[in-house]
């Protein structure tokens, strides 16, 4: 591995390369998009980006795949049934978790040697245990090296009650997160600032979501001009757009009753992604609420990606910044939010947005003073009422609502903030690390 002493006087480091690591860089999730971002802004600045993880899109020439980096792979599912669903950890159960943490250890040291990596961002993987023994293997690598390390939390295991009673606890205490010397915590929330410090005693630093708001938002153009036929609206529908996964602490049964009680036969609802890794119980739920409320919910996330494409049977792959333009109102009615990617998004698409009263936003974004819908956890006949008057016309008002929302967003969640708090990280870890000597044992 090379010397990290190569670029400053007084022997101090010189950060050129950094690696992030993930379970997975693929797809719509809101870790792989903050990713995004966090590389464009590195890459501003100057810096070289490369990727570890078990699923991954990025360009292969800057990219390490290790299958059982992903949540999904074979052995991490047996794994995590053992101790979140049975909550037994057998010896065998122990066995397999070291097991596969020596040999995504080995294949970590193979990235920061092949891509000489200055400094690792750990995209939640130091955070929630989708994968304990990728957590785990980058801890001690961190333990034995003393590489710099920005620890990128959007949720922890604490947040989820699926992780609530578990058969890995020591695990968890040693590495979600891990409390080491070279590791700068990074989160995206107020609350989990303030959680992480009573229950660990670390220092984190509070990164908010970010969106580059010096460009301007796409627009309806010849390619996405068509998104609401592919979706089976009118033009002249009410098109009801909640840009979320179909999980249970997204709250779609709000939305749902919320198209229900505006009782008009033009308001329709489109949910954007699927379910991804938290199962069909919900799906089946809300499809039997919609169905008992008589709204026709269209859920159609494989024509929505992370890129345009077409798929296997040949119908348009739009993105989400496709659909935005053509949506009239958005609906964010979560019940937990780590912060709020599309709460962002609806403001610098300038489009009127409903949200439900999720902590992150009464403690981190209301305080700022945008002018949305609000709801507190249940829907009111005022809220039908504000909707409707939506529904009816758009007025010089809300042009002015939505123009003072955008200058706001990009007041404080642009991607300047992200680079004065990057960099503000990035030069304390110049001044202090010390060389980084190989070590390849289990």
């Amino acid at each position: 591995m090379h010397n990290h002493r190569n670029g400053r006087n007084h022997g101090n480091l010189k950060i050129r390369n950094i690696g992030f690591v993930s379970t997975r860089f693929q797809g719509t999730d809101g870790v792989s998009l903050e990713t995004e971002k966090w590389a464009e802004v590195l890459k501003r600045m100057g810096y070289e980006e490369y990727y570890f993880a078990g699923l991954c899109d990025r360009d292969p020439a800057r990219s390490m795949t290790v299958p059982e980096a992903h949540f999904e792979d074979p052995v991490i599912k047996r794994v995590q049934e053992s101790c979140f669903k049975v909550y037994k950890r057998t010896s065998e159960a122990t066995g397999v978790i070291h097991s596969v943490r020596r040999h995504l250890k080995e294949g970590l040291y193979n990235f920061v040697k092949k891509f000489k990596i200055d400094l690792i961002i750990a995209e939640n993987c130091l955070a929630i245990p989708m994968n304990i023994p990728l957590g785990l293997a980058l801890t001690e690598i961190i333990a034995e090296t003393g590489i710099p390390v920005i620890a990128h939390h959007h949720d922890f295991y604490w947040e989820r009650p699926r992780f609530f009673v578990n058969a890995v606890s020591d695990l968890l205490h040693m590495a979600f997160p891990p409390s080491l010397h070279s590791i700068q915590h990074v989160v995206i929330n107020t609350e989990a600032d303030r959680e992480l410090s009573y229950r660990t005693g670390l220092s984190p630093v509070v990164i908010p979501n970010v969106l580059d708001f010096k460009k301007k938002p796409p627009h309806i153009n010849h390619y996405n001009n068509d998104v609401r036929e592919a979706f089976g609206l009118k033009e002249d529908d009410f098109f009801i757009m909640q840009p979320t996964r179909v999980v249970a602490r997204k709250g779609i049964e709000h939305t749902i009753e919320v198209v229900s009680r505006l009782n008009n036969p033009k308001a329709k609802l489109v949910i954007t992604h699927s379910t991804s890794d938290e199962g069909d119980a919900y799906v089946k739920r809300i499809m039997s609420y919609a169905e008992h409320l008589d709204v026709p919910l269209i859920i159609k996330p494989e024509i929505i990606g992370d890129r345009r494409g077409r798929t296997p049977d040949g119908k348009k792959i739009y993105t989400l910044w496709d659909v935005y333009p053509h949506a009239d109102l958005i609906a964010y009615p979560s019940t937990y939010e780590g912060f709020g990617n599309a709460f962002i998004e609806a403001i610098y698409f300038k489009k009127p947005i409903l949200v439900n009263m999720y902590s992150a936003y009464v403690m981190d974004i209301k305080p700022l003073g945008f002018n949305v819908i609000e709801m507190s956890g249940y829907v009111t006949a005022d809220l039908i009422d504000r909707i409707n008057q939506l529904l009816s016309a758009k007025s010089d008002t809300y042009q002015q609502k939505a123009d003072h929302n955008y200058e706001l967003a990009a007041r404080y969640f642009s991607y300047e903030v992200l680079r004065r708090k990057l960099r503000s990280i990035l030069v304390n870890f110049e001044g202090i690390v010390e060389a980084i000597e190989p070590h390849t044992g289990a």
